[in-house]
Formats: structure tokens, sequence, C-alpha cells
């Protein structure tokens, strides 16, 4: 199983993802990196995608001024790894966006997946 999708087109199906958002929620995504790379940290070789921050519920005016902006990472070799069609790796990379700016909306892991993300 997997398939081949290079840098270019992962990073255009990523922007396409984001484009799905809602804008009553993408208009609340400040100061956020979203970024592709190759692969995951070698520690977990499976992880599609990332989230580093502070969870805007957990932000407080004063303690969040200055701060770099978060990010999310989204993995193209596990997921490219996991999809066998040009369709899943479309889904997958929609599911993984969504789920890891679930993250930045201060949602666990346990709710995003009983969402389906």
């Amino acid at each position: 199983m997997g398939i081949y999708v290079d840098r270019a087109k992962f990073e255009a199906l990523v922007a396409e993802a984001l484009d799905t958002i809602p804008p009553k929620l993408a208009e609340r995504v400040v100061n956020v990196a979203v970024l592709v790379k190759d692969e995951p940290p070698t520690h977990d070789p499976n992880l599609l995608g990332l989230y580093e921050g502070i969870p805007l519920t957990q932000r407080g005016s004063a303690s969040y001024a200055g701060v770099i902006p978060d990010s999310v990472t989204i993995f193209r070799g596990p997921i490219c790894r996991m999809c066998s069609t040009p369709e899943q790796v479309v889904e997958e990379v929609r599911i993984t966006v969504v789920h890891e700016l679930g993250h930045y909306f201060g949602i666990d892991d346990d709710r995003l997946h009983e969402l389906g993300y």
C-alpha cells in the first residue's frame, strides 16, 4: 500500500484542506504557521500531523503576548504510505489538517476522534 504524491502537490492539498475550514472558524485562526514536512520525528514514524503551541482555551491576553506562532505540521510520508489512491490522500490530508486545527481550538484527541477526525 502507498502512493507517491510530490511535495508541491501535497502542499496544494494542505492549502485546499485549509480552504474547507468554515469562514467563522478560519477567521479565528491567528498566529499559526501551517507547515509540510516529509517525515515525522523518528520516535513517532506514523504521526500524520502535529500541533505545537498554546490552544485558544489556554490563552490569556497577558500571558500570550509576544509568543512565537503556533504551528501545525502535516507529514507527507506517513499519509502517502497509508493511502492507495489519490482520493484517499486528499481525504486524509483534510482530516489531518482539521484534526490539528482542532487542537488549536482546544479540542482533545478523544473528542476529535469521536467527531471523525
